[in-house]
Order: C-alpha cells, then sequence, then structure tokens
C-alpha cells in the first residue's frame, strides 16, 4: 500500500473522532498487489508453501505458471 492508503485511513480516523463513541467508521484500501505479484500470484510460491491448496479451485486459475 502507499501514500493514498495511508491518506485513507489518516481521514476515516479523522471521521471517527469526529463522529465520537458508538459509531462505526469504515475504510476500503485498494492495492494492486503489484509489489507482491511475483510471489502471492506464483503458482511455483504458493505450492512450494503448501499453499495453493488454500486458494479454492475455481481461483487457482488465476495464479501463474511456474
Amino acid at each position: 500500500m502507499g501514500a493514498s492508503s495511508a491518506l485513507n485511513v489518516c481521514a476515516a480516523v479523522e471521521v471517527a473522532q469526529q463522529l465520537g463513541p458508538g459509531h462505526h467508521v469504515a475504510t476500503i484500501i485498494c492495492d494492486s498487489a503489484a509489489r507482491y505479484q511475483s510471489r502471492l500470484f506464483s503458482r511455483s510460491w504458493l505450492d512450494e508453501r503448501h499453499l495453493l491448496q488454500e486458494i479454492p479451485e475455481e481461483h487457482r486459475k488465476y495464479a501463474s505458471l511456474p
């Protein structure tokens, strides 16, 4: 995550402080995962760590081939 994510969290904290106790604030932090692509989307990296089987079958197609 980068600076835009940090600003997102800071804004959520500021809103929460303004609202005070008893309120909930949610935010979504988006990340392209570009920095992790060589690992988290690597079929061989996932398989070496016995993580590939943890991914639902219908989503395994998104892991790149070795």
